[in-house]
């Protein structure tokens, strides 16, 4: 009853906090999209050809040459289906030759739609997005990546598919992680219970899921003062059969989503990205080696485990 009630607890506060770090109220609406840092300035949109989520990719696809696009699907703090809750985020991945996709519809900032019922409860109550919807979205890409006709035929990558979400989104991308067609995922602010089943948003899994992690992985956290710290830690502790790193900013669970261009976790998520998928030495060296980027930064508290069977 106790652990039960505990859980209870814990899947209310990610709720709240969740909620605000990903700004779900009017106080975020006048923030303007930004095109992010990248070579390749970025937009949102929603194509209906992918009904229920919202695409994050360069303005001009032509201009890519011959660079193919990879792919960041992500699951939204709270697993809400507010697709523009991580938008300064998902635009600063896209801006360097990704298409980054994310359940849900534009509730928040330019371009907004307004809701004509009341909002889902997030990851208490029933579930305003399924993980399923991040498969939905690789399968959607790639298929896109073959029909004559499409903006995206041919411009896929479909070695490059990585997955990622943000709290209870991070969640969600740790369900699909049997994939075979991801070769990396990026957990932020998020992790599995230490005690029990993790019960959110429609999802009870334990940490037995960790095992279908067949890739490089990476946990993004906010530091002790983040509710999920000790989920997140407890997961890099456990995973011994691949690759690991874990990168701490002292942010809380909120972490950086919100600062200019997605801020210090998008920097870094851009770089494990560049590594992972586009085998990209300049970035790997954020990551590993004497001149390890995340090792000498004050800001970051990082470690790894496993990356010498590489």
């Amino acid at each position: 009853m106790i652990k039960h009630l505990l859980s209870s607890v814990l899947v209310s506060t990610l709720a709240i906090a969740a909620g605000t770090a990903t700004g779900q109220g009017p106080e975020r609406d006048g923030v303007p999209d930004t095109p992010g840092t990248g070579a390749h300035p970025a937009l949102k949109e929603i194509d209906p050809g992918l009904a229920g989520h919202v695409i994050y990719r360069p303005a001009d696809l032509a201009g890519l040459g011959e660079t193919r696009l990879g792919v960041y699907v992500f699951g939204n703090g709270g697993c809400s289906d507010d697709a523009a809750s991580s938008r300064l985020h998902l635009l600063e991945i896209a801006s360097h030759g990704y298409v980054a996709i994310a359940p849900g519809a534009i509730y928040n900032g330019p371009g907004k739609s307004e809701r004509t019922g009341p909002a889902p409860s997030g990851p208490s109550g029933p579930p305003a997005t399924r993980a399923e919807q991040l498969s939905e979205a690789i399968d959607w890409i790639l298929e896109e990546n073959q029909r004559s006709g499409s903006r995206y035929y041919g411009r896929i990558d479909p070695a490059a598919i990585a997955v990622s979400g943000f709290s209870c989104g991070g969640v969600q991308a740790l369900m699909i992680a049997a994939d075979p067609r991801i070769g990396t995922a990026v957990i932020m602010n998020s992790g599995l219970f230490v005690e029990g089943p993790t019960e959110m948003a429609g999802m009870t899994v334990t940490k037995d899921l960790l095992t279908d992690l067949h890739f490089p992985t990476l946990y993004v956290l906010g530091g002790p003062s983040d509710i999920a710290y000790p989920n997140g830690m407890d997961d890099f502790a456990k995973i011994d059969h691949v690759p690991v790193a874990v990168a701490n900013i002292d942010r809380g669970h909120g972490g950086t989503y919100w600062d200019p261009n997605g801020g210090a976790a998008a920097r870094v998520v851009t770089d494990w990205l560049e590594w992972q998928l586009r085998g990209s030495d300049e970035a790997g060296d954020a990551f590993l080696g004497s001149s390890c980027g995340l090792c000498a930064d004050p800001d970051w508290e990082f470690e790894t485990r496993g990356f010498d069977r590489l």
